[in-house]
């Protein structure tokens, strides 16, 4: 009896265990939504160094010394060898309307060497067989006529990694340039400067000085190689640009300026930006759309609204016409043709062809506008350009259920598409990953422009990522209705004092770069989808429950358990190739069993790409940058049911061919 009971009880434990295995089923016979081309793109603005002394690759610091009216920023006086100087701004010898402010430099001994040092962002990045372009503008007094040193040396001065010399003319402001070049044995290092140095004495004066090392594309004025490469691997469809708060400033006159970061740099003054520090404008509109053109991405470009930080705003009517005509302007600057007045500009500015321009996003962030004008600007500006460019698709940037979006709502005109934004724990993420399955489809479409899972400092950790991916599964899932999505911020300078907001996608220091778990969470969405969303049920998932002394944020009560699982699928319907996204933000190693319908036959072979951490504060760092990579290994096996298993805080997907 005793025998019979406990075959009775295993039977019946075997079968319970094998009813809570996790299925899930996808169903290939019922045609799938269209996926967006453009789901996952790039956000970015002026914050935490993203353009000087990130992205943007001028090396010099402070290089037109309008950083700081009262003292040259950044910038020290250089006394070698009994040599003996001292610095100080000057205001009384422009070089032209936007370099008004130099660096004049006082060398009292003709002996040793005297000169001016750039600390750089953190220090002038040194690499092996590296040739980096030095310019500057100079002038000095008869006595001081004859050679500078110009130099990239450690910071004790103890070893020159690379000089030239030029020679001082006489008479006024003069462009000086040369070619700084490093040996194939030097040591890669941050801990270096730059210095133009002279043993004669005199006055001289210094305007724009500026060192790049090569750039990506061997574009002049342009950007890091190591940077935008870690772009090109996410695979995106665009780039919002100028950004959010920096489009706005955080006073009228403050506003990112369009028009003034046109041409050559040495008319561009920079501007105030709105994070503590000046932008010098070296990233201008015509930059950023070579940047575009780089990655092979469509702009989405954002136009000034008449809207700013602190709180002024313009009501809709003629005090705002002359930004909804600076508005038409830039965006005949964009896609305009040569025969047009702007696009002429263009051509002017090197780039005759026009870009291609579908999207317009009007302000940002407007539902902080109290007054509640928003509604009547947009107007003005939906209707300013729908008559000149009726088929650009406009964004408004309130309408939607973020917190933003529910102080009001667009009444007088319908958007193309609405802008919403979200910053939330790694458990609001995952507790409101079904965001947008009841979204109402005949509304305007949605465009995630700004979102982030913000957790850990400076980049986001593993805990974080797994945040990012539910949430992605969502977006993914109703991608024919989120049209567009786009992490913030994007980048992060690491230094101590780089950083004004934390959990920020890519992070670098002057001479490195690395990529967050957060980011390759987004490179594994963005590398592996289809044209079609492929229907997924799912059976037996395993729940989480966060700690219970901390309130759901979505449903406002106790919290309540959520899958711990979460998953998409799409197919390429050209390729055959199916696409299965499984994310577990669990402790436990999960078994899965995949039933896949609709199918006449399935390769026995796939790939499995994973990114895990073995804890979910893990994270990548710039001393560790490859703690927390993709790794790909070769499934085999499949068939249209089979059981895999998915790593604990793993990030997962499956590709194979399907028929």
């Amino acid at each position: 009896m005793k025998t019979k009971l406990a075959l009775l009880v295993l039977l019946l434990s075997t079968n319970f265990l094998k009813a809570q295995t996790p299925k899930l089923t996808l169903d290939l016979s019922k045609p799938g939504a269209d996926v967006s081309l453009k789901l996952f793109g790039l956000m970015t603005e002026e914050i935490n160094h993203s353009y000087d002394g990130g992205l943007y690759a001028e090396l010099i610091r402070n290089r037109i010394f309008k950083d700081n009216p009262k003292a040259p920023n950044n910038w020290s006086v250089l006394e070698q060898a009994g040599g003996k100087g001292n610095i100080q701004l000057d205001t009384k010898n422009p070089v032209n309307n936007a370099l008004t402010v130099c660096l004049k430099l006082v060398v009292e001994k003709s002996e040793g060497q005297t000169g001016v040092v750039n600390e750089g962002y953190w220090g002038i990045p040194v690499k092996p067989q590296t040739s980096y372009k030095a310019s500057f503008y100079a002038k000095g007094t008869d006595a001081a006529i004859g050679p500078l040193s110009v130099s990239i040396e450690s910071n004790d001065g103890a070893t020159n990694y690379a000089t030239a010399q030029v020679v001082l003319s006489k008479g006024g402001w003069k462009k000086y340039s040369v070619t700084l070049t490093t040996a194939s044995d030097v040591k890669p290092t941050t801990q270096a400067r730059f210095v133009i140095s002279t043993s004669r004495a005199g006055t001289y004066w210094f305007n724009l000085v500026s060192l790049f090392p090569p750039t990506f594309n061997n574009r002049p004025n342009g950007n890091r190689q190591d940077i935008m490469q870690l772009m090109a691997d996410m695979k995106p469809a665009f780039l919002r640009l100028p950004g959010g708060n920096y489009l706005e400033g955080d006073l009228f006159s403050t506003r990112f300026p369009w028009k003034a970061t046109l041409g050559p740099i040495d008319q561009r003054a920079g501007h105030p930006g709105c994070w503590g520090y000046r932008s010098s404008d070296g990233m201008g509109l015509l930059e950023y759309l070579e940047w575009c053109e780089d990655l092979k991405i469509e702009p989405v470009l954002a136009v000034f609204a008449g809207y700013v930080l602190k709180g002024d705003y313009l009501p809709a009517g003629p005090f705002l016409k002359p930004f909804v005509d600076e508005a038409l302007e830039e965006i005949e600057y964009v896609s305009g043709d040569v025969n047009t007045k702007w696009g002429a500009v263009r051509a002017k500015d090197g780039h005759p062809k026009p870009f291609k321009l579908n999207y317009i996003e009007i302000g940002n962030e407007d539902g902080f506008d109290a007054s509640g004008s928003y509604d009547g600007r947009f107007a003005q500006f939906y209707d300013a350009i729908k008559a000149k460019y009726p088929k650009l698709q406009l964004i408004s940037t309130i309408g939607g259920r973020d917190g933003l979006g529910k102080r009001f709502k667009i009444k007088t005109r319908r958007p193309d598409v609405i802008d919403e934004h979200y910053y939330r724990s790694a458990w609001e993420m995952e507790e409101d990953a079904a965001h947008y399955d009841d979204y109402d489809r005949k509304g305007p479409k949605i465009f995630v422009g700004e979102w982030a899972t913000r957790e850990g400092s400076p980049t986001p950790n593993m805990n974080a990522a797994l945040g990012d991916a539910a949430w992605m599964t969502g977006m993914e899932r109703n991608a024919d209705h989120v049209i567009m999505s786009c992490y913030a911020p994007l980048f992060v300078n690491v230094n101590p004092g780089g950083m004004q907001w934390s959990s920020d996608l890519i992070g670098y220091n002057a001479i490195s770069s690395y990529g967050s778990p957060s980011y390759y969470a987004e490179v594994l969405f963005g590398n592996n989808i289809g044209n079609k969303t492929v229907p997924v049920s799912g059976e037996n998932i395993p729940t989480q429950t966060r700690n219970a002394n901390k309130k759901d944020s979505i449903a406002g009560t106790m919290p309540k358990p959520i899958p711990a699982l979460f998953y998409v699928a799409s197919k390429d319907t050209k390729t055959g190739t199916l696409y299965i996204k499984v994310v577990n933000t669990s402790g436990k190693a999960e078994d899965i069993t995949i039933d896949l319908k609709g199918i006449s036959k399935v390769s026995a072979d796939g790939v499995q790409i994973t990114l895990k951490g073995s804890s979910p504060g893990d994270t990548n760092t710039i001393t560790e940058p490859d703690k927390i990579v993709p790794h790909t290994s070769k499934i085999t096996g499949l068939g249209k049911t089979f059981t895999k298993n998915f790593d604990a805080y793993s990030i997962n997907v499956i590709k194979l061919q399907v028929l």
